[in-house]
């Protein structure tokens, strides 16, 4: 089948999700994108811009489309009749935090709702990001002042479902690399924003800094313009322990980084799947991550104990032993990195064109 696939927000975790999609589906995927800035502009106008641009649609089966874009307007819009749409929510704005000093726009949570209505099949990213999202929004809907559309909940609800994304890795069984010799290395693999927690991070670092226990840095993940302060704070904080500083362009090199890390470190307040974390221990990291979010979904529950963190003294401690003794923790790596498996794009893509092949059948 033919499919067309509208990503408004092309970059990050959107952008990768596409590109594997495309890579390895069996059914011919067309990709449409905007580059990835001013999502709240994409939620408003991406649809407009998209009309004018795709061209024909009655030469598709489906389309594939993700939140940052109102479905509604793309298809009052649509000349004709519009194909079957496959919505995949990575993120929604009904659960998503809001930054330092931002207000909720309610719009975005309608655009939310009305693209989900207009929906044939909706794809949730992590039962988490599932629940979370069916918990939040009758609530949201009750502080409408009257004619409330409860009944958009349980619409929306029949005809979602959960599929993690597929990540960009080999699902064949491998050995993780021996660790090198000197002082383990600490990852941080994901975006430099508020939702990140990165103070926390780097709040844990400065406790075992003050115990007497040397590591090293590598400070990864995609940044944006304006920086959060703490990562310019960690620069002069940490000094030489820092060994790389900023976003790697080059996967091959990216990988390479991750293979050297001792334990890779999560402080995030929003995660609906955890795409950065799911790489890391693939390629051989430790994983220390917060008892919440999708963590505990995607982190076998047999190493819940080890690796998942109640709080900050939890997470200090936690690591404390890790970075004293990387030795007696060595034995855990090969054993994670191949569960991760379960996650590649090869493990994934029958289901993904399955759903595909039932939403171009309607």
């Amino acid at each position: 089948m033919k499919f067309l696939f509208l990503e408004s927000f092309y970059g990050g975790s959107h952008r990768d999700f596409a590109k594997g999609l495309v890579a390895h589906s069996g059914h011919d995927i067309h990709l449409a994108t905007l580059p990835a800035r001013f999502w709240k502009w994409r939620m408003r106008g991406a649809a407009l811009h998209f009309i004018r641009t795709v061209g024909d649609l009655s030469a598709y089966d489906g389309i594939v489309t993700t939140g940052l874009m109102s479905l509604a307007d793309f298809k009052a819009l649509c000349p004709g009749r519009c194909p079957p749409v496959l919505l995949y929510l990575h993120e929604s704005q009904t659960t998503y935090p809001l930054a330092p000093g931002e207000q909720m726009d309610l719009q975005f949570v309608f655009t939310d709702i009305t693209t989900a209505l207009c929906a044939d099949r909706i794809l949730f990213n992590s039962q988490f990001h599932f629940n979370h999202f069916f918990r939040d929004l009758p609530g949201f809907i009750g502080r409408m002042p009257e004619f409330k559309p409860h009944w958009a909940t349980e619409e929306i609800r029949s005809k979602a479902a959960v599929l993690h994304p597929g990540c960009r890795f080999d699902p064949d069984l491998f050995e993780p690399e021996p660790l090198p010799a000197g002082p383990p290395l600490v990852v941080w693999n994901h975006r430099w924003e508020f939702d990140k927690n990165p103070e926390a991070f780097f709040d844990a670092l400065d406790r075992v800094e003050r115990m007497g226990i040397d590591f090293r840095l590598a400070l990864l993940g995609e940044t944006s313009q304006v920086k959060p302060g703490a990562f310019l704070d960690a620069r002069s904080r940490f000094g030489e322990k820092i060994v790389y500083y900023g976003y790697v362009p080059d996967r091959e090199q990216y990988v390479q980084w991750l293979k050297k890390g001792c334990v890779a470190v999560s402080t995030a307040i929003q995660e609906n799947f955890g795409i950065a974390a799911v790489e890391a221990i693939r390629h051989g990291c430790l994983p220390l991550l917060p008892r919440r979010l999708s963590y505990p979904e995607i982190l076998p529950k047999e190493f819940h104990r080890l690796f998942l963190y109640a709080d900050d003294a939890d997470l200090a401690s936690k690591l404390a032993a890790i970075l004293r003794h990387p030795e007696r923790f060595a034995h855990h790596r090969p054993v994670l990195a191949e569960m991760m498996a379960r996650h590649a794009w090869a493990s994934v893509i029958d289901r993904y064109d399955r759903e595909l092949a039932e939403v171009g059948g309607r």
